[in-house]
């Protein structure tokens, strides 16, 4: 990575170059829609109107010199009457002012009257890319890390507003310029002053092009580097804890410093790539500068033009130089925006694994049965997990599945919430396919109580009402009293309105289990799905969390996911799994009975945990 410093552009089977710039039409094509929505005609007037103030603008600019190059040949003695317009001296400088000042409004009317554009743009691609992130498969989301893809939106969502801002106000508006300023030097002095100005600005621009190519390389491993250290701090934050049970504060800092020295490395190359372009730009913009100064002088001293002509070109070139001064950092932004926008825009081509049928319909729950029929499934092809697995859980009744780690107790609860298909057999609920109905159906009538309940970072009444936004504060309340959780939190200094931190860190497990509880209980599902809800949890809070669980499965179909026997010995049906495959169902007291694997779990249990019955 270090020797990029020295290393010559590449050629252009470089895939950064051609394929960048197609990425970058891709892009622009994306976001044009945005700016010319078909459903919102607002939208294509105020991109009308803030088009016609620019040309407005930049028709005032282009003139403006030419009063300048008037007044001071009435100042000079060299205008005649024609030429004067009838204002004289004082009347053509009051005259210059105003076309100044015209020039910078229209271009403020043109910013107001597309700010409404580029900010509704801005939030329909935001909001669209946010929607996207949460529609992605499971497996996608556990195979990414948040700190890079947060880096991505953050960095899309400002490439965006950066594009509509300069594409349009930038580039546009000086194209436009610089053909009418070719224009006057051609009419009003001679081609040769179109030659020189368009020789001058063919080299800046492909001298900036092509510097800004292997700047763009830089900026790309500069970026690739930064979002590898958010990704160590993010992480790093992330497991606080773990890092200060294992004293690793050192470890992470120097982990992040690490990633820290590429980004810094990076980061000069690009400092010093811009040193560069700078200077290479000023070259020839000074060049072309003194060329054309130069013809005027020359023409002056011949008598072929006046002062006020002298002072004309002066002040077109001064009016060419500065944009495309500012051409470089646009450009190289605009490259960077396009890079950026693309990354966002792949991160939307993501297809979703799991999605909703055409047509497909809502779930109708009449009892709440859900069966499995012979199904299989994998998260890789080469290593499946379920291998042909039967089962039923009737309306009302208590199902719980029991075996050791791998064996694939886990991924029958993801694939009843459909983060996964099955890839063979069935499962279905009241006799329908999970597959044939909604996702926003199907999730709506199960309630989970995970092993470790993550709250978001805001008040004990929001994430209690998280389980139904439009409950009253009444069931809200009565939601947290029924998980026996009320009494803790109006002891609190703050009560619902106490703030329980990031991920719900400042409280213990027990009570994010209950708030968990709570939360479920108000959002009254008739499937409930209990995925190992208690195993994190001392003897003494388990059971009494056990008691809240227990009255909330009451008329509802239960299926329990379990690492502790003690805590499914009075299920209706007690399923042990076993490498993918049902080895044992039965109630508590006839597996026992069978002294099968069942036995040989609960015989151990007790062993280890004597006071667990």
């Amino acid at each position: 990575m270090r020797s990029l410093s020295s290393r010559a552009p590449a050629p252009s089977t470089d895939p950064t170059d051609a394929e960048t710039r197609e990425s970058g039409w891709r892009v622009i094509k994306k976001v044009a829609p945005y700016l010319w929505p078909a459903d919102k005609p607002w939208v294509k007037r105020r991109v009308v109107f803030s088009l016609a103030a620019l040309f407005l603008a930049k028709l005032v600019a282009v003139g403006t010199p030419f009063l300048y190059k008037v007044a001071v040949d009435a100042l000079s003695g060299d205008a005649d009457e024609a030429m004067l317009l009838g204002l004289g001296a004082i009347g053509l400088t009051i005259a210059y002012g105003i076309a100044r000042l015209m020039s910078v409004g229209f271009q403020q009317l043109r910013d107001v009257i597309f700010a409404k554009v580029g900010q509704q743009a801005l939030r329909a691609l935001a909001l669209e890319t946010f929607t996207h992130i949460h529609r992605l498969s499971m497996r996608y989301h556990i195979t990414r890390k948040t700190g890079g893809l947060s880096r991505i939106i953050e960095r899309g969502v400002k490439g965006v507003e950066f594009l509509l801002r300069f594409l349009l106000f930038s580039i546009g508006p000086l194209l436009l310029e610089l053909g009418m300023i070719a224009i006057i030097l051609t009419i009003y002095f001679d081609v040769w002053y179109l030659a020189v100005v368009g020789g001058t600005i063919a080299l800046y621009v492909s001298f900036t092009f092509k510097v800004t190519e292997w700047r763009v390389r830089i900026r790309r491993e500069m970026n690739k580097q930064d979002t590898d250290a958010n990704q160590k701090a993010v992480d790093s934050l992330l497991n606080f804890e773990t890092v200060k049970y294992f004293g690793a504060e050192s470890r992470e800092a120097a982990r992040y410093d690490s990633a820290m020295e590429q980004y810094a490395d990076a980061a000069l190359r690009t400092s010093y790539s811009l040193g560069f372009l700078n200077f290479g730009q000023a070259v020839i913009i000074t060049s072309g500068l003194v060329g054309v100064m130069v013809m005027a002088a020359i023409g002056v001293q011949n008598g072929d033009l006046t002062v006020g002509d002298f002072v004309m070109v002066n002040a077109y070139m001064l009016q060419i130089t500065q944009p495309l001064n500012f051409l470089g950092t646009v450009y190289r932004e605009i490259r960077q925006a396009l890079i950026d926008m693309g990354d966002m825009f792949d991160l939307l081509g993501q297809p979703t694994e799991v999605s909703d049928k055409p047509g497909a319909r809502p779930i109708r729950i009449d009892g709440g049965e859900v069966v499995l029929d012979d199904v299989h499934f994998g998260y890789d092809k080469e290593r499946p997990i379920l291998k042909g697995v039967s089962l039923r859980a009737a309306p009302g009744e208590r199902i719980a599945i029991v075996g050791p780690s791998g064996s694939g107790k886990s991924t029958i609860g993801r694939l009843l919430f459909r983060f996964y298909d099955v890839t063979g057999g069935a499962l279905r609920i009241d006799g329908q396919d999970v597959r044939d109905i909604t996702q926003d159906s199907l999730h709506a009538q199960i309630g989970v109580v995970p092993q470790d309940t993550v709250l978001f970072n805001d008040s004990i009444r929001y994430n209690i009402a998280y389980g139904r936004p439009d409950a009253s504060w009444g069931e809200v309340e009565a939601a947290a009293k029924a998980a026996k959780i009320h009494d803790f939190i109006m002891g609190l200094p703050e009560g619902y309105d106490t703030q329980v931190g990031e991920r719900g860190l400042k409280l213990s497990g027990g009570e994010k289990q209950r708030v968990g509880i709570a939360r479920t209980l108000l959002k009254n599902p008739p499937i409930l799905l209990l995925d190992e809800a208690t195993s994190a949890l001392d003897s003494e809070t388990e059971r009494d969390i056990q008691d809240s669980l227990r009255d909330m499965g009451r008329g509802r179909t239960v299926i329990t996911i379990a690492h502790r026997l003690s805590t499914i010995a009075d299920a209706d049906m007690i399923v042990v799994l076993e490498n993918g495959l049902i080895a044992e169902q039965g109630r508590h007291a006839d597996l026992l009975a069978k002294s099968g694997r069942y036995a040989s779990m609960w015989t151990r249990q007790q062993a280890d945990e004597p006071d667990a019955a």
